[in-house]
């Protein structure tokens, strides 16, 4: 059962309850779920939010959205049941998780105010409110599945009950070894990197510049477009040496010393530490690797290939003494899918220059060297590739596919336990729905009990 659309309904209808509080205004109630209202505003606010995110609902809102409302309700009523506490300091740490994933989309703290219509400040109290109820329900739900484990045969009579046009449609996928060269980087840009920082440190020390601008201007980050800020970060998300020093500086006015991780050379500012969080700014600089050191390492890399062509040893032997990919060096050079901790890969999971590569090579042909970024550290990096399988695109099958199915078995087996929880909590529990609103093909059964009076519908009210 999907429940991240309805938890940002929740959120948002949420926020619209307390405000009608706050306002002393008198809300039109559309539902009742035991003894918690359901309010016109919060099926209206969570429509509109659920708009401008472009959130798929599937059926008329004003039927999908207080239904989805009433099952968050549901879930969060068992969570107090079960004594289910989320500890505050993971709750904040998504937020501001969540708060920095705003600002760098939409750009600036003003824009994410003008968005969502509201103050910084209550939309975090909102946020806090959606992703509490989310971890809430992700934990009964947890609960309730925790014992779901599928066995071969369970898989098989999946499969076999699944009518054909629902078996899976799986696209093609390759799987493809990988040897790299990192080129070394020269001294001399090394230098010339730090003595940059080095000038924007003591301009901002000094007061004669503002280090956001400053980051605006020169900063090879993303964050660069806020000032280089990153919003609140807890220590265990950030670069160890970047924390390292972060975490030890106290002037906000002062600039770091410069720090280097695996992503180029960092200047630091501090803004503000709440806790074991911090906000800070910053500016990167990744030193570039010459043209003359990316030729000499492609070269390099075609006289491996010419050598392994001439079978004077094969691919999988070179790659432990020539490759210095660190994924893939222990492990004769096999890439493995992140995603779904297989050797396969959609073409899209691929990095793109690799995708761009095998995609007219014939199993078993191995790449001419090409230069590519790393993904990790956006660095220039020179890789030659193997592809050892295509599996064309094809209908799901046991054979092939097993894991897939199994996952899709399990997901399914989930589903249904949930559903039949759900369906049961509403049976027992009270509930209303006002005129307007029971004329819905409703997801779950019994909301609206036939011949019933709504007003003694579902037992009592609590």
């Amino acid at each position: 059962m999907k429940i991240s659309k309805h938890m940002i309904a929740g959120a948002f209808g949420a926020l619209a309850l307390t405000m009608a509080a706050q306002n002393n205004i008198i809300e039109e109630v559309a539902w009742w779920i035991g003894d918690q209202p359901i309010y016109k505003s919060e099926i209206e606010e969570s429509y509109q939010t659920m708009q401008s995110q472009r959130s798929d609902i599937d059926g008329d809102p004003y039927c999908v959205i207080p239904e989805q409302l009433a099952v968050e309700k549901l879930f969060i009523h068992q969570a107090e049941i079960d004594s289910i506490e989320i500890p505050d300091n993971q709750v904040m740490q998504m937020v501001d998780q969540q708060v920095n994933f705003l600002i760098a989309n939409l750009g600036t703290q003003q824009k994410v105010e003008e968005f969502y219509h509201r103050p910084l400040p209550e939309v975090r109290e909102q946020l806090r409110d959606m992703i509490r109820n989310h971890q809430l329900v992700e934990e009964v739900q947890s609960s309730l599945t925790k014992d779901v484990k599928a066995t071969p045969s369970d898989v098989r009579r999946y499969f076999a009950s699944l009518p054909k046009d629902s078996v899976p449609f799986v696209p093609m996928q390759v799987e493809v070894k990988i040897m790299t060269l990192n080129p070394v980087i020269p001294r001399e840009e090394i230098d010339e990197v730090k003595a940059r920082l080095r000038d924007y440190a003591d301009r901002v020390n000094k007061g004669e510049s503002d280090f956001s601008t400053l980051a605006i201007l020169y900063s090879e980050d993303g964050s660069s477009l806020r000032g280089g800020e990153l919003g609140f970060i807890g220590r265990a998300n950030l670069e160890p040496e970047y924390a390292a020093v972060a975490f030890n500086l106290n002037d906000t006015k002062k600039v770091s010393k410069i720090v280097e991780t695996q992503f180029g050379y960092h200047i630091i500012q501090l803004i503000e530490k709440r806790g074991d969080r911090i906000n800070t700014r910053h500016i990167l600089l990744r030193p570039k690797v010459s043209d003359k050191d990316l030729t000499d390492a492609v070269n390099r890399l075609d006289t491996v290939r010419q050598e392994i062509l001439a079978e004077k040893f094969t691919f999988e032997d070179a790659v432990p003494y020539v490759s210095q990919d660190k994924d893939t060096h222990n492990n004769r050079g096999q890439m493995v899918n992140q995603e779904n901790n297989s050797t396969r890969f959609e073409m899209g999971q691929l990095p793109q220059e690799v995708s761009r590569t095998v995609a007219d090579m014939s199993v078993g042909e191995i790449s001419k060297p090409f230069i590519m970024k790393d993904p990790k550290r956006n660095r220039d990096i020179v890789a030659m590739v193997k592809l050892t399988n295509r599996i064309p695109g094809h209908r799901a099958n046991m054979s092939d596919d097993y894991q897939l199915i199994k996952d899709l078995y399990e997901s399914h087996a989930k589903e249904e336990i949930v559903k039949k929880w759900v369906e049961k909590k509403i049976a027992d529990t009270y509930v209303k729905i006002e005129d307007g609103w029971r004329d819905c093909d409703f997801k779950h059964k019994g909301w609206i009990r036939q011949g019933v009076n709504q007003d003694s519908a579902n037992g009592e009210k609590e």
